[in-house]
């Protein structure tokens, strides 16, 4: 079984960075990934993480303003939201899965947390 608590949301505005963080007790032999869901919309792939942070994945949508970390003595997994847009407000949430790979596919993930608001205003 793992745990998972996200933190780090918040109200920013257009531009501004967040850093959320993830993190996990119990089993920590997991990969990481990182979810959003929009009013309205369905849970969407925002980027993922292997076991040893060896490779990472990323929406298209996210790449090159969101960074995807892991530090494995401290069971956290932080994601670095840079550039913020309007678009980008959503519950976040960590979903976890025990083995070496990440995956975009929301149900490979056996593990999720509570969910973190994000809310970037114009």
């Amino acid at each position: 079984q793992v745990q998972l608590v996200e933190s780090g949301g918040g109200l920013v505005q257009a531009g501004d960075s967040l850093r959320l963080s993830c993190a996990a007790s119990g089993r920590t032999s997991y990969a990481t990934g990182w979810f959003r869901q929009a009013p309205g919309k369905e849970r969407a792939f925002v980027a993922a993480i292997g076991r040893s942070a060896g490779r990472t994945y990323y929406a298209d949508s996210v790449k090159g303003r969101f960074t995807i970390s892991r530090d494995n003595a401290k069971n956290t997994v932080s994601l670095q939201m840079n550039s913020l847009k309007v678009e980008d407000t959503a519950v976040y949430y960590c979903a976890a899965v025990e083995g070496w790979y990440p995956s975009r596919e929301a149900n490979s993930y056996a593990y999720w947390g509570q969910g973190t608001q994000v809310t970037v205003s114009a």
